[in-house]
């Protein structure tokens, strides 16, 4: 398994490509690994899901888009399917999490500096999990305001 904010495509589908164009708004994302998907999506045991394995996803990290995440066939999830409040998609939303491996919202981060150095030091330790954590995969230090 590869270490939290790492660069490594152990989840990825590595015979796809790195980044897909969103199929509604049309800007190009980074591939999310299944395995987050299936930690954020409301039923993943659906069968409207089933095809997860089968495909790379990407992860539209527009707020003024619907869709989290599509496939390469241009099958999209949208923000109503999952069971996660995307802090990226709702930038207005103080209640919204900037780090989700720890619970600190946007406006948490706002009032108290000293949270993102809290988790730099987490992170340099591995404690994070951000790759099923966070919705886009990612780390999640950048999303901090």
């Amino acid at each position: 398994m590869s270490s939290c904010c790492s660069t490594s495509s152990v989840f990825l589908a590595t015979d796809s490509p790195k980044r897909h164009h969103c199929p509604v708004n049309g800007k190009s994302y980074l591939q999310v690994p299944q395995s987050t998907i299936l930690q954020h999506i409301k039923k993943p045991w659906h069968s409207e899901y089933s095809n997860l394995v089968e495909q790379a996803y990407y992860f539209c990290s527009d707020p003024e888009c619907d869709v989290v995440y599509f496939g390469e066939n241009n099958v999209v999830v949208d923000k109503s399917e999952l069971r996660t409040l995307v802090g990226v998609k709702e930038p207005e939303n103080q209640n919204a999490l900037c780090c989700y491996c720890f619970d600190i919202s946007y406006a948490e981060a706002r009032k108290d500096s000293n949270l993102k150095q809290y988790v730099i030091e987490k992170t340099k330790n591995k404690h994070c999990s951000c790759e099923s954590q966070n919705p886009s995969g990612r780390c999640c230090l950048k999303d901090f305001p």
